[in-house]
């Protein structure tokens, strides 16, 4: 069957639920059917919300945060911005956001935020020491800035969203904040027999679990680690938070490996126990799960988190489209044949490798490695993973690999064999692709609205944007693919950020009234304070451009 770029657009946009029951031989659905599908969707509500309610925006290289017309925004949080009596204040370059509504409230409740990346320039300072080292403040300074942020915000009757910085629930987990190791590395001598450690930071995206805490994930955590002197294998976890108790001690779960995490999206497989799947955000880097021993339980509440100490990390090998167990066993056994090649993304030699993995807690602690030894797939850049509410696939954004020629990234979708999550098998696709014909360059953090609308943002580097193949694209933005409507299957704008910016962590209240969007690195090219490229978002006062987190609402239904 020959198809032209309308007619593959049209198939392609036709809706997640149609296109799993064209892989199955079923034929399209219609679109009422298609709209049935949304009736039981992730928030639980009836109705097609988001679709088909904008006129998409055009590229821009302004620096403002711009949305389609009858959309506004509130900047609820920017750094520096005080968060709680106690004085803590809101951290640096923030990304990752998570909605928990009081009492079932789409206009008030707790937002975590993340914050992935300190500053010399705008935060803690160049090296000052005598020895042209960062000092013991500077690093402290640093550290404080990175972690998370809880804020208690509400929306007036004005239809305004602010900060209550009076709230019982505000704080701050940093980079000094101690929590524990759990799971299969704690206490180990993988990770220097650490029960207890200092602080997280470098995080980036993250999830909400069936228990209703959040996992931050921590991402490019090395050059934070070695600047403060700390042991590195206590870094790079993904790591568990309750927003609403502060007694709920924070750990770090070492089962679901130590890489570069970018994100989490939790679901069960069909006998009821965890799945949790996982990118890690570097070039040549593979795709993982981890699926529980045993079965959710949901009367068990926060007691679930256990389920998360127990049971086995996966890999995918995408050529053969088959779950790869990271074990001890497997492992060594790998490394014992004969025939086994290091490969070549692994700067060791085999008998370094044979020394290195001993036990489980090995393989945890260095998962990278283990994948690519039992045949993992590296791919570009596996950034956020998401699980479609309707049928059981899950896209992964392959932000881009310039080893591999891939510039501009894609969209990659996966098909569990039987649609179930914990299955050993699977298929995949590529869902769309970054470059002109797209309108978009390297798809970061995904999300789904209660249609089926896949939205991502962007993240072509500060130094790269409006420039040479990346300059039709100007600035980073937020796109929306839709799946019904005249538009299906066509990435339409629906923000672009300000100078040198890139927008995260897009996350709706469960009515889908409004969407929290963090705005990171604003004037990431600055070079002198007194020339800012950036001054975003523009406060009166301000001399210096703020990372923040926003509140877009305008929704009409």
């Amino acid at each position: 069957m020959e198809m032209n770029r309308r007619t593959f657009l049209t198939y392609l946009g036709s809706g997640t639920a149609a296109l799993a029951a064209a892989a199955a031989g079923l034929g399209s659905l219609t679109e009422s059917k298609a709209s049935a599908a949304a009736a039981s969707h992730l928030f639980g509500y009836k109705s097609n919300k988001v679709s088909g309610f904008f006129e998409p925006i055009g590229h821009s290289k302004e620096d403002q945060l711009l949305l389609p017309k009858g959309f506004t925004y509130d900047v609820v949080a920017a750094y520096g911005d005080k968060i709680n009596e106690a004085g803590d204040t809101f951290g640096f370059n923030n990304d990752f956001t998570v909605f928990f509504p009081i009492e079932g409230s789409n206009n008030h409740g707790l937002l975590w935020v993340n914050h992935e990346y300190s500053s010399d320039l705008f935060v803690h300072g160049a090296p000052a020491g005598a020895d042209g080292k960062y000092t013991a403040e500077q690093i402290k300074k640093s550290l404080y800035n990175q972690g998370g942020s809880i804020i208690e915000l509400k929306r007036g009757e004005d239809g305004k969203w602010a900060m209550d910085t009076k709230s019982k629930y505000a704080r701050r987990v940093t980079g000094l904040t101690l929590m524990k190791l759990v799971g299969q590395a704690a206490g180990s001598n993988a990770v220097g027999s650490a029960v207890q450690v200092q602080g997280t930071f470098a995080n980036c995206s993250g999830g909400m679990t069936l228990w209703n805490t959040l996992l931050t994930c921590e991402e490019n955590f090395e050059e934070t680690a070695e600047l403060a002197g700390l042991n590195p294998t206590h870094y790079g976890w993904v790591v568990e938070v309750d927003p609403f108790d502060s007694s709920f001690e924070i750990r770090k779960h070492t089962s679901l490996g130590r890489f570069n995490h970018e994100n989490t999206a939790m679901g069960l497989s069909k006998d009821g126990r965890v799945v949790v799947y996982m990118g890690d955000d570097k070039k040549d880097a593979c795709v993982y799960k981890f699926v529980s021993k045993e079965k959710y339980i949901r009367e068990m509440g926060r007691a679930n988190t256990n389920l998360l100490y127990d049971g086995t990390l996966y890999a995918a090998d995408m050529k053969k489209g088959k779950w790869i167990a990271l074990t001890i066993e497997a492992v060594q056994k790998a490394l014992a044949d004969e025939k086994f090649k290091v490969p070549s993304l692994i700067k060791a030699k085999k008998e370094d490798l044979l020394a290195k993995f001993q036990t489980q807690a090995d393989v945890v602690v260095n998962t990278h490695e283990a994948a690519l030894i039992l045949g993992a797939t590296p791919t570009d850049r596996p950034e956020d993973i998401e699980i479609c509410p309707f049928d059981n696939t899950f896209f992964v954004a392959h932000t881009n690999n310039d080893n591999h020629g891939n510039i501009h990234g894609h969209i990659t979708r996966f098909f569990e064999k039987d649609s179930d999550l914990g299955a050993l098998e699977f298929d995949f696709e590529i869902f769309a692709a970054g470059g002109r014909q797209s309108g978009f360059s390297a798809p970061d953090n995904l999300t789904f609205d209660s249609a089926g609308n896949l939205w991502t943002v962007t993240d072509m580097s500060s130094s790269s944007m409006n420039k040479g193949v990346f300059t039709s694209f100007g600035n980073n933005g937020m796109f929306v693919i839709p799946t019904t409507g005249p538009n299906m299957g066509e990435a339409m704008q629906f923000a672009s950020a300000p100078l040198d910016a890139e927008l995260t962590g897009p996350w709706f209240t469960p009515d889908e009234t409004t969407l929290f969007l963090a705005v990171q690195h604003p004037g990431e090219n600055t070079t002198d304070l007194a020339k800012p490229t950036s001054m975003w978002p523009h406060r009166p006062g301000d001399t210096m451009p703020r990372p923040a987190v926003v509140a877009i609402t305008g929704f009409q239904f």
